[in-house]
């Protein structure tokens, strides 16, 4: 029993998901996910903004072996702060088959960072969504920026399209490779050719190590499940298609703060062909482009 009552409007992840209709090549990668606890074996940081339901590995990989994925990347979710030892389980009970995004502090040394790089983290995780955490410190950030780069670690960082114009510079100063989680949470109510998305395709154009997820239609579309999330395709289909070879895709299990409705994860795999709609660019996003960013040894 966890000794952690999850918050009451928390939506538990979907118990039965449909078959995807979409098979997914074989050797595919679930470049998004997270593990929650178990609460009582991996307590939730004091200073998490939100208390999850538990989502373990061993759920976690079922889910994978339903939909037909081989391997997982999960990435420390915010509800464990930077205690990375759940992440650090999951990668060690995965048989190689899952690499890690963690998150750390600029006090980190460089031996708990090697320690880190043999459990399977690749990247480090930071968060710019204002409602999730607390005002960044960039000084810090540059810190773990320079500390990880020697290690080839990527940084994936997580923001809100309005957010974008005053983090642009920080964020092309950055010294590694930069995977943007979910577009940068695009607004689909506005124009794919207006502005704001024009903003994003630039960062993407003007910085080749820059990568984009185009993960996470469930949180972006307005028009829901109801409407396929048909809103957010042309999107992420513009991403796919003018930058193959730096796109991810991820299913986002358990689905962290979701409030309006829990997606079958199923319906997300049928997503695919609608973003990536030949077999080449299917390839490339499952397989070839997250094999090469946390397989690479």
């Amino acid at each position: 029993m966890s000794q952690f009552v999850m918050d009451a409007d928390w939506l538990h992840w979907h118990q039965s998901p449909s078959v995807p209709a979409f098979k997914v090549p074989a050797g595919a990668v679930d470049a998004h996910c997270h593990v929650f606890g178990p609460g009582d074996q991996f307590p939730f940081a004091p200073q998490r903004k939100y208390t999850p339901c538990d989502a373990s590995k061993d759920q976690l990989w079922a889910l994978r072996d339903y939909l037909g994925f081989s391997r997982n990347v999960i990435v420390q979710a915010t509800c464990h702060g930077a205690d990375n030892r759940a992440l650090v389980d999951a990668l060690n009970h995965s048989d190689g088959l899952a690499r890690g995004v963690a998150t750390v502090t600029e006090s980190i040394t460089d031996e708990e960072l090697k320690s880190l790089h043999e459990a399977g983290v690749r990247g480090v995780r930071f968060n710019f969504v204002k409602r999730l955490v607390d005002a960044l410190p960039f000084d810090a950030l540059k810190v773990i920026a320079d500390k990880i780069k020697p290690l080839g670690w990527h940084i994936v960082i997580y923001f809100e399209a309005q957010e974008l114009p005053e983090l642009y510079d920080f964020f092309t100063a950055l010294p590694t490779t930069v995977v943007v989680d979910h577009m940068g949470r695009p607004d689909v109510t506005k124009p794919v050719d207006g502005p704001e998305f024009a903003l994003f395709l630039k960062l993407l154009e003007e910085n080749e190590n820059f990568w984009s997820k185009v993960s996470c239609p469930e949180r972006i579309s307005k028009v829901g499940p109801a409407g396929s999330y048909d809103d957010v395709v042309p999107f992420a289909r513009t991403v796919v298609e003018r930058f193959p070879d730096r796109v991810l895709w991820g299913t986002d299990w358990p689905h962290p703060n979701m409030k309006s409705h829990m997606p079958d994860d199923g319906h997300l795999v049928d997503m695919i062909p609608k973003i990536a709609p030949t077999e080449a660019l299917q390839k490339k996003l499952l397989i070839d482009n997250p094999m090469r960013l946390y397989w690479a040894d």
